[in-house]
């Protein structure tokens, strides 16, 4: 199969790798979903869309000016609907990371941070910021979509949104409905598009378990690690693709 060629899920869903290679919008009765992840502050190349899916680290070290740099590209995007979540770079986002901070620099950023996020402006460009929580949305076709975001990763080194205990894991994971149709995750589940470059599977165990409860879940996109990027596709009924984009990224088009 080329990357131009679609992978099949079933007969109302097909994905292209590469999005210079697809056909045009197949018309209003579909929804043409747009990956990304891992833009860490940079600005790429997007395709046209109805909506946009960011699965986290919006920024490089998790400034809040770098973090306002990629909203700014954000809201110039023409996708009607942008759903976006953190990731472990995103410091500025994790209301922990300024808990215990004895200045109150980190806790400005994160109070900015958060704001920005909810602003009118960013809000009206479409911008929709999930952080452990649902969103649902109709597209112009009339079908409902319910989406659950969550910037969650098993912890590594220092960052944002992570977690140590299989505990603190069930916790965040077990929030997720089971009606969830488009599931977004900074961390992949455990042996599913996670092996890093010195062959260790980095995904998460507890988040895995939960997405064998999920039967309505038709697409997940995380990101986080970078050389795992792919899709993978599991058939059934109704089926469920996996997606982590590329980095650098050459563009996933749903």
């Amino acid at each position: 199969m080329t990357d131009s060629e679609p992978t099949v899920l079933n007969e109302s869903l097909r994905f292209y790798a590469n999005y210079t290679e697809c056909p045009g919008h197949p018309g209003p009765e579909w929804t043409r979903f747009v990956c990304i992840s891992d833009t860490h502050s940079r600005k790429y190349p997007v395709p046209p869309g109805d909506v946009l899916l960011h699965s986290g680290d919006l920024s490089r070290y998790g400034s809040l000016s770098a973090l306002n740099a990629t909203i700014i590209w954000l809201q110039a995007l023409p996708h009607t609907l942008k759903l976006i979540i953190a990731g472990n770079h995103d410091l500025c986002l994790d209301a922990n990371w300024a808990h215990d901070a004895v200045l109150g620099s980190k806790r400005l950023q994160v109070t900015s941070a958060q704001a920005l996020l909810r602003s009118p402006a960013v809000l009206e460009a479409g911008i929709r910021y999930l952080e452990h929580e649902p969103y649902e949305f109709t597209s112009v076709s009339g079908k409902q979509w319910k989406v659950y975001g969550s910037p969650a990763a098993p912890h590594y080194s220092d960052g944002a949104f992570q977690y140590e205990t299989e505990q603190e894991a069930d916790a965040i994971y077990n929030c997720i409905p089971l009606d969830t149709e488009i599931l977004l995750t900074h961390t992949p589940p455990y042996r599913i598009l996670d092996k890093t470059r010195q062959g260790k599977h980095a995904g998460c165990p507890r988040l895995a378990a939960r997405m064998s409860r999920l039967n309505a879940c038709r697409l997940h996109v995380f990101g986080h690690i970078h050389e795992a990027h792919g899709t993978l596709l599991v058939t059934g009924d109704p089926g469920r693709l996996f997606v982590t984009p590329h980095l650098p990224w050459e563009g996933n088009l749903l």
